[in-house]
């Protein structure tokens, strides 16, 4: 099922309406999607007593999310992540972004997707039920070139899946990188820590970074590191390990290799349980990489769900992306899409139940 209903109103001059669209399966599944942004607002997934709990960080009303958040459940673009110095080369011309991460861009610039009021439409597939968000980022926008159509599909299943579909074009070449940026703690998003959650990330190598976050262009092995979550363990058990990545991040904030071949299939990138309450998250992208991030720098200055506050690592964030910087690392798979291809990306977050836990009735 899906229904829509009105979440609140740009102020002026901007006046118009921001739309809610909640989409509901037949397994207590409720998720809850708004125009601003194209943010998911509310995951509402039962744990294995048949206890729902929403799953995914946010505000309850509009004021919150325009009163800014750190891209709570978001698109990000026009480019996610960092770009070094907000400056990259195409086709012999050098483009200078706006910056508002110190000297870098970061998720599109201060004024990325996560500020504009997209266009949703019900999507009543049958089986399943979606939203799709549209919008037209202009020639120019936070510095880019061309003018880019997008849009993204959230797609609720019957089996407990929610499928996320971008897709773009460009009338001029520009780079494209988008995400969503979801945070997530499947206890619940005012549970608190989320350290004790296991996380398994299906990659042998991810992207070093320095002093200013941005991937120093080497692949670097996991075997051996903090990063190494090839076998599940504690998202928290290497978190403040004596690691100069880890310490650079303040915990992970780091780009994930994926284990895939050259082909555009979903592959399996990570997987996390909750081992208490026995909630799953299973995550199959097309991308080639995916930013796990700890909430290292929530400060619990933003009031959410229910008035509370986010502390810090109170969640995580598991961004299926290309690699940041890749404008400036012509060694990394391409973001560069040119006039009269598409820009296609598939996520699929698929939740689900694990027995094996030490949850109590």
């Amino acid at each position: 099922m899906i229904a829509q209903s009105t979440f609140g109103q740009l102020p002026s001059p901007d006046n118009s309406s921001v739309e809610l669209f909640t989409l509901t399966n037949d397994n207590g599944m409720e998720v809850r999607a708004i125009s601003y942004g194209a943010v998911i607002q509310s995951i509402l997934v039962p744990d294995v007593n048949g206890r729902v709990a929403d799953v995914t960080l946010g505000c309850d009303t509009l004021e919150g999310y325009l009163a800014g958040t750190p891209h709570f459940g978001a698109v990000v673009g026009r480019y996610a992540n960092r770009i070094a110095g907000g400056r990259f080369t195409l086709d012999g011309r050098t483009y200078q972004l706006a910056t508002n991460n110190g000297p870098n861009h970061l998720h599109g610039g201060i004024k990325g997707f996560d500020t504009f009021n997209w266009h949703g439409i019900r999507l009543d597939l049958g089986d399943a039920v979606g939203v799709s968000f549209s919008r037209v980022s202009p020639d120019g926008e936070e510095g880019y070139p061309g003018a880019l159509a997008t849009r993204v599909t959230y797609t609720l299943t019957e089996r407990n899946e929610l499928i996320i579909d971008f897709l773009a074009t460009t009338d001029r070449a520009t780079p494209v990188n988008l995400s969503q940026h979801a945070y997530f703690n499947l206890r619940g998003h005012d549970a608190g820590e989320m350290h004790n959650h296991l996380l398994q990330i299906f990659a042998d190598a991810f992207t070093p970074v320095d002093a200013h976050l941005i991937p120093t262009g080497t692949i670097q092995p996991v075997h051996g590191t903090p990063f190494d979550f090839r076998t599940p363990i504690a998202i928290g058990a290497r978190l403040d390990a004596d690691n100069p990545q880890i310490r650079l991040g303040s915990g992970y904030d780091h780009n994930y290799v994926l284990k895939r071949r050259d082909s555009p299939e979903l592959v399996h990138a990570a997987r996390v349980v909750d081992s208490v309450g026995g909630r799953t998250l299973d995550v199959h992208t097309t991308e080639p990489g995916m930013q796990l991030y700890t909430g290292n720098f929530l400060r619990g200055n933003v009031e959410g769900k229910n008035g509370h506050r986010y502390g810090r690592r109170s969640a995580f964030c598991l961004e299926t992306q290309h690699f940041p910087d890749s404008p400036n690392h012509p060694e990394f798979p391409s973001t560069i899409l040119r006039p009269g291809s598409e820009y296609r990306s598939r996520t699929v977050w698929a939740f689900g139940i694990s027995t094996a836990t030490h949850a109590k009735p």
